[in-house]
């Protein structure tokens, strides 16, 4: 009786055991848009530089020592094979090396990296190849292969860290068959980012069971609800209209943000993150999982953006890639030419400018066309007088383009250029008013090509033509063709062999089909020739023949009144460029 007493007695006083209950954190650091920036230093203008991905690598190993290598998740998020030479040269000059971007993100130990439009701007014979070499999964969940109806790259991974599954989705901007000739990216259909995303993400939960889900898009923030079909920021849209991300990281627009979306189904604060571009910030998300008896009972992720730009550059890293380093150096410092004045892009907002007449003139010499359209591709660049390398080409012309011939008619170039101007220049009322058009918040911007209502690279003059551009004239009414460059007339009626960018042949830019009004469909029936090879190669062999170019603008157009459009120049300019 004695042995029962004591026996309840324990029972009652024995404390209860409470269930089993833990917090799992990690950190999840993400890049975006480091466009070639993988060493710090820049080839094209032949100095050291902030940023890229060896200061990442400084950040990425400190956080790996603090909180252990098992809580760090390290993703990319597109755009890394072009845009500094270090891409170019071993995309297209050694290509019998592994790709220095495959073995710089293998080393630095990346877990996920999903597909960027300017990475398949690069063909299938660099990005395929690249694909093989980077040992860790490459995403795309919206790409389709037309031959097997299956995603083209792996549409998404999951990486198991400190007791966490985390699935990764990767998912690529649609817009790529408006922008790039589908030599490109043929054998690929591009499906849209929020009806692919909703689709995988269900799959992924029904057949991975993770506890997180991390949407990887090439694609910038745009708006939430209400996207249209196939829009190319899209971000917001996915967050908001998905259910079940816990986590989007974004991309693309090189447009910083730090933003949450409220999920439309479930209420959930979902955070939105954008790094910017060139590797000068990171995306470092802290996850914080409550785990009770097996059964996640709490989420908690908070976002930040980290600027890195100023870190010290890891000095293994950069050691370890340091004959990359020199044989880029190599390549990029040979002297093709000289020059005698500096060439800059400033002119090119306010009339013919040498940088832009310099580029029309190739066209139209490469191609035998009888008018040229290009735009200045860089927002801000300047080549110094003096003798020209390899690395200033990177300067003159940012882009892998191959050079097209198309048939337009003369009415077809007049709303080209009209469509053109008007993305460009605003509707002047008075002389105190501006030429160019701007965002309303211009002033309150920090990078001069924010300022600008419409991206820069959209701004096409014409070369092979004389024409004034009337600033005090409505949208469709701005521009008035005299004649050829050579005097003959100019005939709304006939037909012309006009030079453009492969870009812009696409459709890119909307200047052939909203501004011609050429049909999407019709435009491949219009390219008459397209050149081999990109147009800087043109370029750089150009400049070997000529060995000095005196660069001037050809003075074929202006705008009108002048004195209007000159007065505005100057205060435009000093906003622009402050």
């Amino acid at each position: 009786m004695k042995l029962i007493r004591l026996i309840i007695m324990a029972i009652f006083l024995t404390p209860a055991t409470t269930p089993a209950q833990t917090d799992i954190r990690l950190h999840i650091v993400a890049t975006s848009d480091i466009h070639g920036n993988y060493l710090p230093y820049d080839y094209i203008n032949r100095r050291p530089c902030e940023g890229g991905l060896s200061r990442v690598q400084t950040y990425v190993s400190a956080l790996r020592r603090d909180k252990g290598a098992d809580k760090v998740i390290l993703l990319d998020n597109g755009d890394i094979l072009q845009g500094q030479p270090a891409a170019y040269y071993y995309n297209f000059v050694d290509t019998g090396t592994p790709h220095l971007c495959a073995r710089a993100l293998n080393r630095m130990g990346y877990d996920a990296a999903t597909v960027g439009n300017h990475d398949v701007e690069t063909g299938h014979g660099v990005y395929d190849r690249w694909t093989a070499e980077c040992g860790f999964p490459v995403l795309a969940a919206n790409v389709t292969s037309t031959a097997t109806g299956q995603p083209y790259w792996q549409p998404y991974t999951v990486v198991e860290r400190g007791g966490l599954r985390v699935a990764v989705l990767g998912l690529l901007t649609p817009s790529i068959p408006q922008w790039l000739p589908e030599v490109l990216w043929s054998g690929m259909r591009f499906e849209d980012l929020v009806t692919s995303a909703r689709l995988w993400v269900d799959r992924i939960r029904r057949e991975e069971r993770p506890d997180i889900i991390v949407g990887l898009l090439h694609s910038g923030v745009g708006s939430p609800l209400g996207a249209a079909p196939m829009q190319e920021n899209a971000a917001l849209a996915v967050a908001q209209q998905v259910e079940g991300l816990d986590l989007v990281v974004c991309g693309h627009d090189h447009r910083e943000a730090v933003l949450t979306a409220e999920n439309a189904a479930t209420g959930r604060k979902v955070p939105v993150l954008n790094p910017g571009a060139n590797g000068m910030k990171i995306v470092v998300a802290e996850v914080c999982v409550t785990r009770k008896d097996g059964r996640i009972t709490a989420k908690d992720i908070t976002g930040r953006t980290e600027d890195i730009s100023a870190l010290t550059p890891d000095a293994d890293f950069v050691e370890a890639f340091r004959t990359d380093h020199e044989a880029i150096g190599r390549y990029t410092s040979e002297v093709i030419g000289h020059n005698s004045t500096p060439l800059s892009t400033r002119p090119a907002y306010f009339g013919p400018s040498a940088f832009v007449d310099l580029i029309h003139t190739l066209q139209l010499e490469v191609s035998g066309a009888d008018i040229s359209f290009c735009a200045p591709l860089s927002f801000d660049a300047q080549i110094p007088a003096g003798d020209i390398r390899v690395s200033d080409m990177f300067n003159l012309y940012r882009y892998e383009n191959q050079l097209y011939v198309m048939r337009l008619t003369g009415e077809e170039i007049r709303r080209y250029l009209e469509y053109s101007y008007w993305l460009w220049t605003r509707q002047m009322n008075g002389p105190g008013d501006r030429l160019i058009r701007l965002r309303p918040d211009a002033a309150k911007l920090e990078e001069g090509w924010q300022r600008l209502r419409n991206p820069a690279y959209n701004f096409d003059s014409a070369a092979g033509l004389r024409y004034t551009v009337d600033v005090t004239k409505p949208k469709g009414e701005k521009i008035h063709i005299l004649s050829l460059a050579d005097g003959r007339p100019f005939v709304p009626e006939a037909s012309y062999r006009v030079a453009v960018n492969s870009y812009r042949g696409g459709g890119g830019g909307e200047l052939l089909t909203k501004g011609a009004g050429i049909p999407k469909d019709s435009l491949e029936a219009r390219i008459e020739r397209r050149t081999d090879r990109d147009l800087r190669h043109y370029l750089i062999e150009h400049i070997r023949r000529l060995k000095d170019i005196p660069p001037q603008p050809r003075h074929e157009w202006k705008f009108v009144p002048e004195d209007w459009a000159r007065a505005a120049a100057q205060r435009d300019s000093l906003l622009l460029f402050r």
